[in-house]
């Protein structure tokens, strides 16, 4: 497993991560998520990501539960906060209340003293920049927090962020976590170009467009049993990728796969980590075994000829502008 520095700070990550937004809590048991993070542990895999709001808090606990008597300073620990986690209006959002009380139970359901990376899963346009970076900053100084991060936001947030904590004297951020993958490339455009500039790393999600691009769905059949897109949590975000000219486009790339030696997924994996503004790319499982799999594209270089190949497929389903354009 290769490690890549996060941002311009002292923490090294995996170059895969594994994450348990879906599964842990919601798709499968304890059991087999406690069998999967212990093979993402076998496999070199020492960064593990998670939020607040999935599985409405259970995925929290069950990791904190499978990581349970692993050396804590061995691995990298991430959550999130923002969506609402209760019913009151300061159970939701980056205003101070909900991150101090938010952090405080994310750090007992994962039972860690201290939180690797806290994120911030959304922007929230309802409250002060300023509130919120105070907050993050002020769990940074109490040692419950080591590195703060953002989730999905655009380039002129991110820039806004790091202006004013720059102004304030606060921890800035050195991380954002992006939909990102061969089929959905919309943060190319502003966001990584200016998270280079500002020394933010990308922590990618769903580099496998939620296993579309393992090539298990196929044009014209309803999918496999089990799937994500049977899952109730999971079919709403693999919906736009499930039409017949884009599952037609994937099929094109078999050739390509095993002309680079790798699996579908690896591929897929390995293709997001080509961007060396990218420091990990989560994956989930269900599966043990999946979790080998992917573990395979660290440390592959994929040469231009096959990039250049990926994207002549892809040419005419790939999302390369930012919605709404």
């Amino acid at each position: 497993m290769k490690h890549r520095r996060l941002g311009r700070s002292g923490l090294s990550v995996s170059e895969i991560s594994y994450g348990n937004w879906i599964t842990h809590g919601d798709q499968i048991e304890a059991d087999a998520a406690t069998a999967c993070v212990h093979a993402a542990l076998d496999e070199g895999i020492t960064t593990f990501d998670t939020a607040d709001v999935y599985a409405q808090t259970r995925a929290e606990s069950v990791l904190g539960k499978a990581l349970d008597g692993v050396r804590r300073e061995s691995y990298e620990l991430f959550t999130k906060v923002f969506w609402p986690t209760g019913p009151g209006e300061n159970d939701k959002g980056l205003g101070r209340k909900h991150i101090i009380e938010s952090a405080h139970n994310s750090l007992r359901r994962l039972n860690t003293d201290h939180i690797d990376l806290y994120q911030a899963h959304r922007y929230d346009p309802t409250v002060p920049l300023e509130e919120t970076l105070r907050a993050f900053d002020d769990l940074v100084r109490a040692g419950k927090v080591l590195y703060v991060g953002v989730s999905e936001w655009t380039a002129q947030q991110i820039a806004d962020a790091v202006r004013i904590a720059g102004e304030l004297g606060l921890d800035r951020i050195i991380s954002n976590q992006p939909q990102y993958s061969m089929l959905w490339r919309p943060i190319e455009t502003d966001v990584v170009p200016t998270s280079r500039d500002l020394g933010i790393s990308q922590i990618v999600w769903s580099p496998i467009a939620q296993g579309v691009l393992t090539g298990k769905y196929l044009p014209g059949q309803p999918p496999p049993s089990g799937s994500r897109a049977t899952a109730g949590s999971g079919a709403g975000f693999i919906a736009r990728f499930l039409t017949d000219e884009v599952l037609g486009a994937v099929q094109n790339l078999r050739p390509i796969a095993a002309d680079a030696g790798l699996t579908m997924a690896q591929l897929a994996v390995a293709w997001v980590l080509q961007n060396t503004n990218v420091a990990s790319a989560i994956v989930g499982a269900s599966r043990p075994e999946q979790v080998k799999d992917n573990v395979g594209a660290s440390g592959v270089v994929l040469e231009p000829a096959l990039l250049a190949r990926i994207d002549e497929v892809l040419a005419h389903v790939a999302v390369l502008e930012p919605e709404g354009d």
